[in-house]
C-alpha cells in the first residue's frame, strides 16, 4: 500500500540505481536526474530509478550526499518507524550484554550501521546523548527522544541533544545543545567496572569515546609491570585501564589543558590520592615524543584525532601517521608494546598499515603484529556500507 504518494519524488539518472540496488544507503547529488528546487532540507523523499521503479525513501539534504536512505521500500517515516529501528538497535546491545551494573556506557545507535543514517545516540547511565549529522534527523529529534525514553528496560530518563558541531553548517538550522527531555542527573558512567566523568555538555563528540572500550580492556590486560605513555589522552580512558591493569607508571599527554584536567579527574575517581603512579602533561605530541628519552616506556598508546577528515587531506594525514609512529618505534623500550590507531574514515585499513610499516622499517627494529583492532560491536558496520568502518588499530610488539 502506498502511504507516501504525497511526498516529493526524486528520479535517478540512468544506470545510477546500481549501488542502491546493492542497498548502499547514499544517493549522491550527481546521480539525480535533476536537482529539486523546492524541497526543504530534511524532507522525506521517495527515490525512483530512471524507469520509475520505486527504490525507497530517505532524508533529502543539500550537499554531495543528496539523500540518506531510510528504507528500501515504500515505508512511512513516522513514530512507528523510529520506534521499530530504535528497538532493533537496543535489542542488539542487549544481546551483546553491554548494559550491566558494571557497564552503563555504550553506543545505542551508530548511523548507517543501525539503518538510521545521520543519527548517533550514546547512552551514559540514564542519559542518552543524541547527535544529528543530517537535517532530517535534526527535525526528527523530538520523536526520537520520546521513543528513546520508551525503550522497555533501557532506563533512559534524560535525552541531551548535542549537534551544534555535527550538522551541516550550510543548512542554517541553528541547533542548540540542550536537554530535549529530562535534565542533568549526574554524569558518572561505568565502563567495565571503571568510572568516568562524561562531559557531554562541553566535551568532544558525545563526551566520551565509547568506541575504544574493547581496545582499552585489551590494554588493561597487557599493562601489568609496564611504564605506559598515553598520547592524545583526551579523557584518560587508556590511562585508567593501564593503572587498573597494574602499570607501574602512567604518563598522559594531550595538547589541551582541559583534556589533562579531565584525565586527572577520571584517575582520581578510580584511584586514591595515595596512588602516585600517574601524571598528566599538557603538551604537543610531537614535542613530547622528541624530548622523550629512549627506552622510557614499555607501552605507548597513539590515539590521535582524525588526521584526515576528507580525502583531500589524505596525503598529509598518512605522512602524519608515519612521522608519529616513527617517533614511537625509535623511543619505545625493547620488548615494548605499541597501540596505534587511526579514526579517519578517509584512511583505509591498508593505507594505515602501510604508514605504520614504513615507520617501523625506518627504525630497523623487529616488529610483529599481535592484534588488528577495529571498532566494537555497538558501532556495527552495515555490510552494504563499508565506509562505516572508521576505527583502525594495530597492537605491535617491538623487539
Amino acid at each position: 500500500m502506498n502511504h507516501n504518494h504525497n511526498i516529493p519524488t526524486l528520479r535517478l539518472r540512468r544506470g545510477k540505481e546500481e549501488s542502491l540496488d546493492r542497498l548502499h544507503p547514499w544517493v549522491f547529488s550527481g546521480a539525480l536526474s535533476e536537482m529539486p528546487r523546492d524541497i526543504d532540507e530534511g524532507t522525506v523523499v521517495r527515490v525512483e530509478a530512471s524507469d520509475g521503479r520505486l527504490i525507497g525513501v530517505g532524508h533529502f539534504q543539500i550537499g554531495s550526499i543528496a539523500v540518506r536512505m531510510l528504507d528500501f521500500a515504500d515505508t512511512q517515516i513516522d513514530e512507528a518507524f523510529y520506534s521499530g529501528r530504535l528497538n532493533d538497535a537496543y535489542a542488539l546491545r542487549r544481546a551483546l550484554g553491554l548494559q550491566r551494573p558494571d557497564n552503563t556506557a555504550f553506543r545505542l545507535v551508530h548511523g548507517e550501521g543501525d539503518f538510521l543514517p545521520g543519527l548517533v545516540v550514546d547512552v551514559y547511565g540514564d542519559t542518552a546523548v543524541l547527535q544529528a549529522h543530517s537535517p532530517g534527523m535534526h527535525f526528527a529529534r523530538d520523536i526520537i527522544a520520546r521513543e528513546l525514553t520508551r525503550l522497555p528496560g533501557a532506563g533512559i530518563a534524560n535525552v541531551y541533544y548535542k549537534s551544534e558541531t555535527t550538522l551541516p553548517f550550510k543548512a542554517r538550522l541553528d541547533p542548540q545543545n540542550d536537554y530535549i527531555i529530562g535534565s542533568y542527573s549526574g554524569n558518572v558512567a561505568t565502563e567495565n567496572g571503571l568510572k568516568f566523568h562524561i562531559d557531554w555538555l562541553r566535551g568532544q563528540k558525545t563526551g566520551f569515546f565509547v568506541d575504544q572500550r574493547d581496545n582499552r580492556a585489551l590494554l588493561g590486560r597487557l599493562a601489568a609491570g609496564r611504564r605506559v605513555l598515553n598520547m592524545f589522552c583526551y579523557t584518560g580512558g587508556f590511562s585508567v585501564y593501564a593503572m587498573a591493569g597494574g602499570a607501574t607508571e602512567v604518563v598522559s599527554v594531550d595538547s589541551s589543558a582541559k583534556a589533562v584536567t579531565l584525565t586527572e579527574a577520571n584517575v582520581k575517581l578510580n584511584f586514591p590520592d595515595s596512588d602516585t603512579r600517574h601524571r598528566a602533561v599538557a603538551e604537543d605530541a610531537f614535542k613530547h615524543l622528541d624530548a622523550m628519552q629512549r627506552g622510557a616506556y614499555d607501552l605507548i598508546v597513539l590515539d590521535p584525532p582524525a588526521f584526515a577528515k576528507h580525502r583531500s587531506a589524505l596525503h598529509n594525514a598518512l605522512q602524519g601517521y608515519r612521522r608519529l609512529n616513527a617517533r614511537a618505534f625509535e623511543k619505545i623500550a625493547p620488548g615494548g608494546i605499541l597501540f596505534t590507531f587511526s579514526c579517519s574514515q578517509a584512511v583505509t585499513r591498508e593505507q594505515f598499515r602501510v604508514a605504520v610499516f614504513s615507520a617501523a622499517a625506518q627504525s630497523r627494529r623487529r616488529v610483529r603484529i599481535l592484534h588488528q583492532l577495529t571498532q566494537p560491536a555497538d558501532h556495527p558496520v552495515s555490510i552494504y556500507h563499508p565506509e562505516g568502518e572508521y576505527l583502525k588499530g594495530l597492537v605491535l610488539y617491538v623487539e
